[in-house]
Parts: C-alpha cells; sequence; structure tokens
C-alpha cells in the first residue's frame, strides 16, 4: 500500500494529474460557494429584524449578526466537506489519471473500458451522497469519541475512499461481479489503504490533492492485487 502510494505520489507533476487536480478543486468550490450562499439567504429570512431584550429594549442587526457567525459554521463544515465532494468530482476525471498511470507503469496493457460518462456521474453523485451523509451523521459522534476524533475521521472516510475508488478503478478492467468480488476478498487491505489516504484530508491544502492521489494509489493497487491473483 505504501509502495502503491509513493509511485502515485512520484507523478503528481503529471499534466493530466494537474488538470484533474485543478477542474475537481474548482467545481468543489464553485458548489461549497453556492452552498454557502444559499444557506446566508436562508439565515437572512429566518432571521427577525430585532428581538426584545429585557430592561435593555429593542436590539437590531440580529440578522447581520448571524451572517457572520454563519461563516465559522461554514469554515468548520468545509473541513468535513470539501475534501468529499472534490473527491466525487475527480471520480468524473478518474479516466485521465488511471490512464496516465498506466501509461506510465503498465504500458503492454490493453485498452481499459472507460465507463460511459453518465454512469461516472452516476456513481460521482451516489458517492458524495452517502460520504456528505455519513460524514454529517459522524459529527453527532465525534463528541462521544474525545481524542480519538482524528481515529474515528480516518476510519470511516478511510473505508469510504477505499471502497469507492478501488471499485471504480477495477471496474475499468473487470465486469461489475469480478469487481465486487474482488474487492470483497481484499476489503481489509482496502479499507487500510483508503485510511491512508483519509489521513491527510485535515491537513488544509494537501487535503485537496488526495483525490487525485487516491485514484493513482488504487490504480497501482488494484494491478498488483491482480498480479499477486487476489
Amino acid at each position: 500500500m505504501l509502495g502503491a502510494f509513493l509511485r502515485a505520489l512520484g507523478q503528481i507533476g503529471d499534466r493530466r494529474f494537474r488538470r484533474v487536480l485543478l477542474l475537481g478543486v474548482l467545481l468543489a468550490l464553485a458548489l461549497l460557494v453556492a452552498a454557502y450562499a444559499g444557506f446566508l439567504q436562508l439565515v437572512w429570512w429566518l432571521s427577525p429584524d430585532s428581538i426584545e431584550i429585557p430592561f435593555v429594549g429593542p436590539v437590531t442587526g440580529i440578522d447581520t449578526l448571524l451572517g457572520w457567525a454563519s461563516i465559522l459554521v461554514m469554515l468548520g463544515l468545509s473541513v468535513f466537506l470539501m475534501v468529499p465532494v472534490a473527491s466525487a468530482f475527480t471520480g468524473l476525471f478518474l479516466e485521465d489519471v488511471a490512464d496516465a498511470v498506466e501509461d506510465r507503469h503498465y504500458p503492454n496493457l490493453p485498452p481499459a473500458t472507460a465507463l460511459p460518462w453518465a454512469e461516472g456521474l452516476r456513481q460521482s453523485v451516489n458517492f458524495l451522497g452517502v460520504v456528505i451523509a455519513v460524514n454529517l451523521l459522524a459529527l453527532f459522534l465525534y463528541p462521544l469519541a474525545g481524542p480519538a476524533i482524528p481515529l474515528v475521521f480516518w476510519a470511516i472516510n478511510g473505508f469510504l475512499l477505499g471502497r469507492e475508488y478501488f471499485t471504480l478503478v477495477a471496474l475499468r478492467r473487470l465486469p461489475p461481479a469480478e469487481a465486487k468480488a474482488m474487492r470483497r476478498r481484499n476489503g481489509l487491505r482496502l479499507w487500510l489503504a483508503g485510511t491512508l489516504m483519509a489521513a491527510p484530508l485535515s491537513v488544509p491544502v494537501l487535503n485537496l490533492v488526495i483525490p487525485v492521489l487516491g485514484v493513482a494509489t488504487f490504480t497501482h493497487l488494484f494491478h498488483r492485487l491482480a498480479a499477486a491473483g487476489r
């Protein structure tokens, strides 16, 4: 797993890697900005113009105060949601990253069967929904985890990332039933590899590179497992 990650990291300067990284980040930022604009508009609609405080009188500017507070809320949520969103968008450009890895490291392979664009979009949307839902639910568990919050975050997202990335990569070379069976046979290994991807998710800036590195790492991992008969 570490070897696959290091080989992926060594190719980060590839032109196709940079293109996917840029597109994924721009699309993710656009979605988060749109979500924040909608959230802020909702805050303004629901906020009263003023509130009456005993012995003080009417206090205005509540909507402005809540608007500023919402910035902090969205910044906190972005730590948990930015990378899943970027990961989902990166899934739309999976072929570019996987092809770049195979062109450099596995040049003798026959052409892969690319997922239809509509199917890639469907899987990316499904993945985005699952990851956001699971991470929002996990927000209620984190207070119970105490100092183990990072471990819980890594374990949850590691499982999801490992499952999704490996499936998308495997479907390029295997029928769905075989890809699913291969994923099940190597479930623990893929979970650990996904956790290796999830660990840097909490590091600003670095976490934006993880979706691209994840696809590249799991491309290497797929070929190594296939070569080992697993």
